[in-house]
Formats: C-alpha cells, sequence, structure tokens
C-alpha cells in the first residue's frame, strides 16, 4: 500500500469492512467527472452534486479493484491435499462487474464445479476468484473463461465447469430496452467437455432444490 493508499473502517455487527482508496486516483477522476456533469448540462456546483465526483471516483476504484487481486494466489491460500474425487459445487455465487462496453453493471449468479485430483480448495476462495475477475471491467464471456481458466491452472483438477446467468443494464437500460432477457454462458474443462454424464449432473446439481 503506498502512501497515498487510505484505508477506511466501517464496523457492522462486530464485521470491519475495509475500503482501500487512492488518494491521487481519486483526485484525478473526480476532476474528470466534474467536467463530464458539466457537459450534461447539469451544474456541479450545486448542493446535491457538490461531492458527487468524489463519490463516483470511489466507487468506480472499489468496482474495479479486481485489477489489484491475483485469482490464482487466492487459490493456492488454501489448497489442501485431499483424496476426495468426486464433484464439488458452488452455486449461486452472487456476481457484480462492469460491462466493458458502456461502463454499466451486468449481475447474477455463477454456478462452478471442479473434480478435484489430489488436491482440494476451502470453499470461500471460489466466491472470491469470482470477484477477483468481476471486479474488472469485464465482458460475461471473457469472465466465464477467466474464472474457469484459474481454476484449472491452479488446482488441475480433472475438470472445471463454470456457467453464469447474468442480467446487463447495458440492455435494459439502453439499446434495445429488454428489461427480462437473462444471459447464460458456459465455459468446460477436462471430464466436463468429454464426459456426458458428468456434464449432464453439474447441470441437473445447479438447478435442483435442497428444500
Amino acid at each position: 500500500m503506498s502512501d497515498k493508499d487510505v484505508l477506511k473502517g466501517e464496523s457492522r455487527d462486530g464485521y470491519v469492512k475495509i475500503d482501500r482508496y487512492n488518494e491521487d486516483k481519486i483526485e484525478a477522476v473526480a476532476t474528470h467527472y466534474k467536467d463530464i456533469l458539466g457537459q450534461l448540462g447539469e451544474n456541479p456546483e450545486r448542493e446535491g452534486l457538490l461531492k458527487t465526483p468524489e463519490r463516483v471516483a470511489k466507487a468506480l476504484q472499489y468496482l474495479t479493484h479486481g485489477y489489484d487481486l491475483k485469482p490464482d494466489e487466492i487459490l493456492k491460500g488454501a489448497m489442501f491435499e485431499e483424496d476426495y474425487s468426486q464433484m464439488v459445487v458452488v452455486k449461486d455465487i452472487e456476481v457484480y462487474s462492469m460491462c466493458e462496453h458502456h461502463m454499466l453493471p451486468f449481475f447474477g449468479k455463477a454456478h462452478i464445479a471442479y473434480i478435484p485430483n489430489g488436491h482440494i480448495v476451502g470453499l470461500s476462495k471460489i466466491p472470491r476468484v469470482v470477484d477477483a475477475f468481476a471486479r474488472r471491467l469485464q465482458v460475461q464471456e471473457r469472465l466465464t473463461n477467466e474464472i474457469r481458466d484459474c481454476i484449472q491452472n491452479t488446482l488441475s483438477p480433472m475438470g472445471v465447469a463454470v456457467v453464469m446467468e447474468c442480467r446487463h443494464l447495458c440492455m435494459s437500460m439502453r439499446g434495445v430496452q429488454k428489461q427480462n432477457s437473462v444471459t447464460t454462458t458456459s465455459a468446460f474443462t477436462g471430464t466436463f467437455l468429454s464426459n456426458d454424464k458428468t456434464r449432464a449432473e453439474f447441470l441437473r446439481l445447479i438447478t435442483a432444490s435442497l428444500d
């Protein structure tokens, strides 16, 4: 962390949320957003907008903090040798990202499975890997592949499966304005790619209810 980075904590029910902001970046981005507000016909000096450029700059820095994370290191921090070779599924992982074409959000769920080949990983690390890639300017197709490749290359499992279902505000708020459309992407390696029964079992598990 550089001298220009500022840590701010907020305690909620014993949990402290830490936000890291780079003051130089905040100031530079905020200056541009003040100009943008003027170009849009707004008065950036009016009360409701006085702090908006700084707020937007902080929000963008948080929404793209994945550039500062190393997803493979996240997995390596909780890898364990284990003699288990059945499917491990983590489904309904919340996804929030930013479309790189219009810088509007897209959000939804990721469903991920892998078949261990001598190593398992702490279950919380898989959602963290999703966040590390999602908190960047993205397209859903690349995001799906990056998650798959990171797990495959780091754990060397017998196979990885990733399915993502997301709504894109660039489709809902502008353009075709289709509010109810959902985009689904998938990516597979190993057994999930070569074995129809394994892939079908994964798809069945992510659509099944435990109720």
